[in-house]
Parts: C-alpha cells; structure tokens; sequence
C-alpha cells in the first residue's frame, strides 16, 4: 500500500479515531487560513492600493481578514458535520439554525452586518480619533463584530459594532475653533468694534493658522456699563490650542495701544 492508499484509508476510515482525524484537519486548515488572514486579504484588496489611503487600507484589511477567518470556522464546521449526515440533511438543519440564530442572536448578528457595512462605508480608519457611544479615543483595531477603542486615560474599549450608531470623527474635521472673550468698558465699544473688525482682516496675514478674518459677537446680547464680546474664530484643523495664546496676545497688544483698558 502506497503513501497515497495510506492517505485514502485514513480519510475514508469509520472507527471514532478516523472521524475525530478528519474533524481534526478541517478545523487545522481553517486555522491555518485564519493565520494567513491578513495575507489573503493584503492580495484581495491590491487593487485599490493606489485608490485609497493607508489608513483605509488597514481597516478594511482588517475586516477581510475578519471576514475570512469566520468563513474558514464556518466551512470547517460544515465539513466536519458533513461527515455524519447527508448534504440534504445539512441545508434543513443550516436553515433551522439560521433561523433560530436569527432570532436569539440578533445583537451578535447586528454586529456582524454593521462590520460588513464597515466595509462599504468610510466612517473612520485605524488611528484615528473619534467618539462612540460617549466614549474618545483612538482606533486600535476593527473586525466583523467589534471596535476596539484606546481612550486618551489608557483603557482599551471594546466596543460591539452593532451598538455603534453615531460616530464623531475628530481626526476629519476642516477647521477648530479658537474662540476668545474680552470684556471692555460699554463707552469703549464703538472703538474696540473698529478695532477688532480691522484687525481681523490683519491677522489672517500676521497668523498663518487662522483660516478667515474673525466674527465679532455678543453671545449676552445685554447692555449695561460692561459689555462681552466673542471673537468666533477658525483654526486650521488641530492647530487651535497653539493658536489661541497667540490671538490673545495679539488682541490685548493692540488694546493697549489705542488706550482701550479690559475689565475683568
């Protein structure tokens, strides 16, 4: 008997041993496929390389991986259940499992289709910051059925992707905002409007990461002796706490030049 038959034999065999082997190497080979995951799917998504960003490209290599891993586990178990019953037995009894899964198991599954959608859709990508459920932080890591979420403390989120209904994406925005407040003397705010109108106009040149001239408010809307003013302002993204020392000093310097005294 040659290496072959050998083969054969041990596949074809009925005693206990013969079908744990069998289980035993379906569920080896979804392991297996289950390692090379992310292999597969860098090949599966080759295509779009050059169309997409790395961030991107990580996360929805991610979610192949995912996706292959639980086809790998699913087809072994099929395989393995395959060896007792007949293949029209299978499709009846997947059927009454599906539908049974369907209904006991609607939060796993609603996290399974959302991982999918995941795919599709473009809501965020590995490192980025962004806000779910309450809950900042930096994406670590995406799969079929969860969202692992690394908060600016330190803790690791595990988020369920069904739950995931309202995304915040800081690391998308087009601008930040650097507000500031000033209150000056009621007498004062003719001349600190002029001020501040003309030097909005000045700081956009005179600070590089000031995206447009300043809008000038009173969020009160009260009058009396004392009067606060906002200046709603627009950073480039990211750039506002290191902008907004500097706006402050260059309001309050030219204040001081025309005389124009801040009340606290």
């Amino acid at each position: 008997m040659n290496t072959w038959q050998h083969i054969q034999a041990l596949l074809t065999g009925t005693t206990w041993w013969h079908y744990a082997l069998r289980i035993g190497l379906n569920f080896l080979l979804a392991w297996v496929i289950h390692r090379l995951g992310h292999r597969i799917a860098a090949r599966l998504t080759f295509f779009a390389r050059r169309q997409t960003r790395p961030e991107r490209r990580q996360t929805v290599n991610s979610l192949v991986a995912s996706t292959i891993s639980f086809l790998a586990f699913a087809s072994a178990a099929l395989f393995s259940l395959a060896i007792f019953v007949d293949s029209d037995t299978i499709v009846w009894m997947v059927g009454l499992f599906s539908a049974a899964f369907g209904l006991g198991a609607r939060p796993l599954l609603s996290d399974f289709l959302t991982g999918v959608g995941f795919l599709f859709e473009d809501p965020f990508d590995l490192g980025e910051k962004v806000e779910m459920l309450g809950i900042e932080g930096v994406v670590e890591q995406v799969n079929l059925r969860t969202t692992l979420l690394r908060a600016p403390t330190g803790e690791l989120y595990t988020i369920p992707n069904g739950e995931i209904r309202v995304i915040r994406n800081f690391s998308r925005g087009r601008f930040s905002m650097a507000n500031i407040s000033l209150k000056v003397q009621a007498g004062d705010l003719q001349q600190t409007l002029a001020l501040l109108s003309q030097l909005g106009d000045e700081a956009v040149h005179l600070l590089p990461n000031l995206l447009e001239p300043w809008q000038v408010i009173s969020q009160s809307g009260a009058i009396g002796q004392q009067t606060e003013l906002t200046l709603v302002t627009k950073a480039r993204f990211g750039k506002a706490a290191e902008m907004r020392p500097r706006l402050l000093a260059l309001v309050q310097e030219r204040l001081e030049q025309e005389h124009i005294e801040l009340v606290d």
